[in-house]
């Protein structure tokens, strides 16, 4: 959870995790569904799906202990050479070294290393310094304390370093490049696509969703069926095997832009009341649910930010459907 959300995003959801998956066995029989409900909210669900592949690989392959080396570690899904080293020397005591982004942001000060942490040559140094300083004993109370070290005082904006205890050996302080460094990623522009978005609920409030292919973008969410900007209601209707007349209510809502971390998605919302449910739906990818039923103990499915607010702001009907 903490490899790409802040500290304070994540207690709560961490908190609700262990409670509901304690162990890696609950964690590797549990549904997909269940264990991307649980992260709906923190993003890069890329994340919680690997968690359960490689919970399933720990419980099947490895009789569900921890697998000790850093080579069986990065073979998990999700788990690369900082995680693995993290879990190495914090949970097992082993002389490891990681190479977090507070960590980075600490090294790149202390030796004053520029340009950008994701260029290859600037991650091997930083790899060398951060091996060079990990000792062989007390390895867990360093590792923890650099981690600490950079979210307290060597913080991103406004580091605190009067009151560091690296200030007199930091090289940023002597040439008064804190500020600067660790040097940013290059801007560029991301693209812009469109989408649009049929919110389709039935006099009961039932909706319809559909779950997203497990690879890809929201891979494994339930979200309200997204089609090409160009897609009509009347050909939206017709993969329902319905006509315009049983449509009550149609409301075309305002596109708003939803920022992924390599594009903007400008989500086109298109609300449809039907006046009775169709006959079928498109496959076993699709199904109708209560908005209000999706929790933990009814509907436990992962959803998009994008889906969380669409059905959070249906509009209120401008008039009475025909029932």
């Amino acid at each position: 959870m903490l490899q790409q959300t802040q500290v304070a995003t994540v207690i709560g959801y961490y908190q609700r995790f262990m409670q509901r998956f304690p162990t890696v066995a609950q964690l590797a029989e549990s549904p997909i569904d269940d264990v991307l409900h649980h992260w709906t909210g923190l993003g890069y669900y890329a994340r919680a799906r690997n968690l359960h592949r490689a919970a399933k690989i720990i419980e099947h392959e490895y009789a569900g202990e921890m697998p000790a080396t850093q080579e069986q570690l990065e073979a998990l899904p999700g788990i690369g050479r900082s995680t693995a080293g993290a879990i190495r020397a914090l949970a097992m005591g082993q002389h490891a070294s990681i190479l977090d982004g507070n960590v980075k942001r600490v090294l790149a000060r202390f030796h004053g290393i520029h340009g950008y942490p994701g260029e290859t040559r600037i991650a091997k140094e930083l790899w060398r310094v951060a091996e060079a300083h990990t000792p062989k004993q007390h390895t867990a109370a360093y590792t923890q304390g650099i981690m600490d070290l950079g979210a307290t005082l060597c913080v991103r904006r406004k580091p605190n370093c009067p009151n560091c205890p690296m200030l007199k050996r930091c090289e940023a302080e002597r040439s008064g490049t804190s500020a600067q460094l660790p040097s940013p990623k290059p801007k560029k522009a991301k693209p812009v696509k469109a989408s649009r978005f049929f919110i389709v609920s039935l006099p009961n409030k039932a909706t319809l969703l559909e779950q997203r292919p497990m690879d890809g973008l929201w891979g494994g969410l339930w979200t309200p069926p997204e089609r090409n900007p160009e897609t009509t209601t009347e050909a939206f209707l017709d993969e329902l095997s319905l006509t315009p007349e049983h449509l009550g209510e149609q409301i075309n809502d305002q596109t708003f832009r939803h920022t992924f971390s390599h594009f903007h998605l400008d989500v086109e919302p298109i609300y449809l009341r039907l006046k009775q449910a169709p006959l079928h739906v498109a496959d076993n990818a699709a199904r109708w649910v209560n908005p209000t039923q999706i929790d933990a103990e009814n509907e436990p499915l992962g959803l998009s930010a994008v889906a969380v607010k669409l059905l959070a702001t249906q509009p209120h009907p401008q008039r009475a459907l025909e029932l």
